[in-house]
């Protein structure tokens, strides 16, 4: 046993002297195209600083992947034409975020929040979203760094195999640090273009918090000729109104978060892929290893039920974005400009950009926009026919939300609503009950449960 140890940490000596010629330029290999084919920035001193991080990964080797390093990562690119906010700035956010809430308060039956609204630098959003974003790309950092740890003790020459085969708990160590790296630049570009918490759709910010961060909220409204006070006002009533639906559902970022990893754990590598790459790497041309890691690519085809759990979770973020749509629309009725602001924001999500490729990257999961304008349409609908107490109520819990089926026709959920489907009686005195039960602040008995909530689907 204590020869296998010492065989071990001799490899893993030969290996670090090895990594640490390659990264100082002594190999073969430029450690800034190697960076520019992660998506890492390639100038000196961000190498500089990536390495000194990844020879602590080394020396850590085995302690799991270290989060900190996206932190890190994230923070610095975050921070880079960052500005603060000014007393004048913040003063007139304080007073759209008042008004925001009182039309708020007058379309929908959710409570307000227990806090203030807060304004966030770029840097400081990176900090309350970065622990979401780790937990649902561990499962995928695991497995890439798994993918790593096989193929290079597989690709390696016969000569240089004992040795690979020594140092694959730093390999794995080293290719988890790479992909926290990544994650952080990916979350910290991010910091640059979201509005506010709620922006990407998926609850980054515990429930009850509501988030904005004007200097994008600046940049958003630069070139759209509409009155910056309107454009703010719009933004803060949609951000309040995406904080206070997943305050009033409290099932609701559970279910999310719970159902995103459960898809991201049964996500395999596809280690043929990489083993092409890995054969035909070229150093001086990294784009294929670029596209391969920025499309996911290296991800193996989704399974019947990984795409059937990424059904749910489409069908169940349109919800919220057609929910947040419709009320937001109708709380700023009194704005000019509100139809254009929106649009813009439709348009913007329809295009995709960072927030898409990272979902995509993570889970393989985008979002369809016509998913979310069938959603909205849905709200409408119901909203029109059974009032806002009884729309709203139906986020009381996840048995009771319209599914995919009604966002392609709502007409037999409002029949179930209103008591006009002959064919379900028995369901819809249920269903009724559930509702009542909820609007006196109950929790509604599952399908045969005297009481117990049903698990998530």
């Amino acid at each position: 046993m204590a020869q296998d140890d010492d065989a071990q940490h001799e490899s893993e000596d030969e290996f670090r002297d090895m990594l640490r010629n390659l990264f100082a330029g002594g190999g073969d290999i430029d450690p800034a195209k190697l960076a520019g084919a992660a998506g890492l920035p390639s100038d000196p001193a961000s190498l500089a600083a990536m390495f000194g991080q990844l020879q602590q990964a080394m020396a850590r080797a085995g302690d799991g992947i270290d989060w900190g390093v996206a932190l890190k990562q994230g923070e610095q690119r975050a921070a880079t034409g960052q500005r603060q906010l000014d007393d004048d700035e913040r003063a007139r956010y304080d007073q759209a975020l008042q008004v925001a809430t009182l039309w708020l308060d007058e379309v929908v039956a959710v409570s307000s929040l227990p806090a203030p609204a807060e304004l966030l630098t770029r840097r400081s959003w990176v900090a309350a979203t970065m622990p979401v974003w780790t937990q649902l790309a561990e499962p995928v950092a695991t497995s890439i760094a798994d993918a790593l740890t096989r193929t290079m003790t597989e690709q390696a020459p016969e000569e240089m195999r004992s040795m690979v085969e020594g140092a694959s708990r730093m390999i794995r160590g080293i290719g988890g640090t790479m992909f926290a790296m990544q994650l952080g630049q990916v979350v910290g570009e991010l910091s640059t273009e979201v509005v506010s918490g709620g922006d990407i759709g998926i609850p980054l910010i515990e429930d009850g918090r509501a988030a904005l961060l004007p200097q994008n909220v600046a940049e958003f409204g630069a070139d759209l000729e509409i009155p910056a006070d309107q454009v703010e006002l719009y933004l803060a009533v949609r951000e309040l109104a995406h904080a206070r639906l997943f305050r009033h559902a409290r099932w609701l970022r559970l279910h999310f978060i719970t159902a995103i990893t459960t898809v991201a754990h049964g996500i395999e590598i596809d280690t043929e892929r990489l083993e092409t790459l890995a054969e035909g790497f070229d150093p001086s041309d990294t784009e294929a290893l670029r596209e391969a890691v920025s499309s996911g690519a290296l991800l193996k085809e989704r399974s019947a039920p990984q795409q059937a759990a990424l059904d749910r979770i489409e069908t169940m973020l349109a919800l919220v974005e057609g929910w947040v749509d419709v009320v937001t629309a109708d709380a700023t009725s009194r704005l000019p400009k509100a139809a254009q602001v929106g649009e813009t924001i439709r348009r913007r999500r329809a295009s995709g950009g960072p927030a898409e490729s990272a979902l995509a990257t993570l889970v393989g999961l985008e979002l369809r926009p016509r998913r979310l304008r069938d959603a909205a349409e849905l709200w409408r609908q119901v909203g029109a026919a059974v009032g806002t107490d009884a729309r709203d109520a139906l986020w009381g819990h996840p048995d009771l939300l319209p599914t995919a089926e009604d966002l392609d026709d709502p007409t037999g959920l409002i029949a179930r609503l209103t008591g006009t489907d002959s064919l379900g009686a028995v369901a819809d005195e249920e269903f009724d009950q559930a509702i009542e039960a909820l609007l006196r602040g109950e929790t509604p008995a599952g399908p045969g449960e005297d009481g117990e909530e049903p698990p998530a689907s």
